[in-house]
């Protein structure tokens, strides 16, 4: 009978959290929490009197929290940057430096993120995907400086979207 070698214990999978990478990556891209935070306070005030800028961005921490949520920021980031630098292939990359109207896999993406918090974070997201409040409208509005905000602008409102969803559910 040949010998059989040792099975090897099945190797440790940490869950690493990328919280912090994704508030730096934000911030390189102009965006704090406090931004995203404004955001929320501004489309919960009505339904929340008194809401502060404080438990709305504790609101917004707690979205960035989720890995799926850090993954898809990172995700939509790195595309961003890329197409920025020139580094995708034609067409994608004209189609991202311009923000072609009927591309909708930044949306998509965005979606993943208002998901976590059910039918009110995606009805939350329609709205601000249309009036672009705060630092969304920003965002957008710099593609006529080079910046190129494609998946950026989408994905901090999935993010608004997500924590007022979140305040919404706990309020009674």
């Amino acid at each position: 009978m040949a010998e059989q070698a040792p099975k090897m214990p099945e190797p440790v999978r940490l869950r690493v959290d990328y919280r912090a990478e994704v508030v730096r990556r934000l911030e390189r891209r102009g965006v704090t929490l406090r931004d995203i935070a404004e955001i929320v306070r501004t489309i919960q005030e009505k339904y929340v009197p008194g809401i502060t800028l404080e438990q709305c961005e504790a609101s917004v921490e707690a979205v960035i929290a989720k890995r799926e949520v850090q993954h898809a920021l990172l995700t939509g980031i790195a595309l961003d940057e890329a197409a920025e630098q020139g580094l995708l292939e034609e067409p994608l990359l004209s189609i991202l430096r311009t923000d072609e109207p009927l591309y909708g896999v930044d949306e998509v993406l965005a979606l993943a993120i208002t998901n976590v918090y059910g039918s009110i974070g995606l009805t939350n997201f329609g709205y601000l995907d249309k009036v672009k409040l705060g630092v969304i409208e920003r965002l957008n509005n710099q593609k006529s400086q080079g910046r190129v905000q494609t998946f950026l602008d989408d994905l901090v409102a999935g993010v608004a979207a997500a924590a007022a969803a979140r305040i919404a559910h706990n309020e009674p």
